[in-house]
């Protein structure tokens, strides 16, 4: 099922990330923080921010408005930055339900999201602090679009977790143009639709799948759809492409010689 970030992206609220951080002094232009952030530690009051494996949270800034993944839902909102002090307008957030381990997780990131009142760039690092607060994020690498972009995907693996699986049948592809649109299968069904490209994932603002699937690829199909839907990590190495999703799901491609 399409998880309701996409609702995030309709609104605007989470934006491309562009460039790398830079270090600078006096008052802090607004480009220094910039950029899609994954937090990597944090804590609240001497308590450790909970980590969930499968789960990042996230942070992408640009040009006053930030949002991210709380490891469960999407955020966003406002913010102004000037001279190592930040502060949050009121943050939206959606109402997917996730395990309670990562719900623990993103109640305690967004009590510490709230509580923040300064940041510190490093070399490729941000750290937002506050009363009590300390959170810590490393930069994310851009998706690679010219790459993903214009290049038929084959499908040829289902990832769960540390396990990958075999796909069946028709031919399931993926299709990225640079006006936005979409198209691709399942294995069963066909999809349409458009995306953006939001910090350092790939949103799908709108997908249509059509068609029927017999019960052998009923499975496969939801697989496909949750992790495109979902928003999606884009690797590529070569001719070989992941796309992968939070909950450790994932998938996998080869480009079509």
């Amino acid at each position: 099922m399409i998880r309701t970030t996409i609702a995030l992206i309709l609104a605007g609220l989470l934006l491309a990330a562009c460039g790398e951080p830079a270090v600078g002094g006096g008052t802090t232009p607004l480009d220094d923080i910039t950029g899609a952030w994954q937090l990597t530690s944090g804590t609240v009051d001497g308590n450790a921010v909970p980590m969930e494996p499968g789960y990042p949270i996230t942070l992408t800034i640009e040009d006053g408005e930030m949002g991210g993944t709380a490891a469960c839902n999407g955020y966003g909102g406002t913010y102004q930055a000037d001279g190592g002090r930040i502060s949050f307008g009121a943050i939206s957030i959606t109402e997917m339900g996730c395990d309670g381990g990562v719900m623990d997780s993103e109640s305690a990131y967004m009590a510490a999201l709230s509580a923040v009142d300064e940041y510190r760039i490093g070399d490729q690092a941000l750290t937002l602090t506050g009363p009590g607060v300390e959170l810590s994020y490393e930069l994310l690498p851009p998706v690679p679009t010219s790459e993903l972009v214009g290049t038929v995907w084959i499908l040829d693996g289902l990832i769960s977790g540390d396990a990958v699986s075999s796909v069946g049948g028709e031919e399931a592809t993926l299709e990225l143009f640079s006006d936005g649109s979409l198209i691709g299968s399942t294995g069963c069904r066909t999809l349409t639709g458009s995306y953006v490209v939001s910090g350092a994932s790939v949103e799908f603002t709108d997908l249509a799948a059509a068609g029927d699937c017999p019960p052998e690829l009923e499975d496969q199909d939801g697989h496909v759809v949750t992790v495109l839907g979902d928003g999606f990590r884009v690797e590529i190495d070569g001719n070989r492409l992941i796309a992968s999703s939070a909950g450790d799901l994932g998938l996998t491609y080869k480009a079509r010689s």
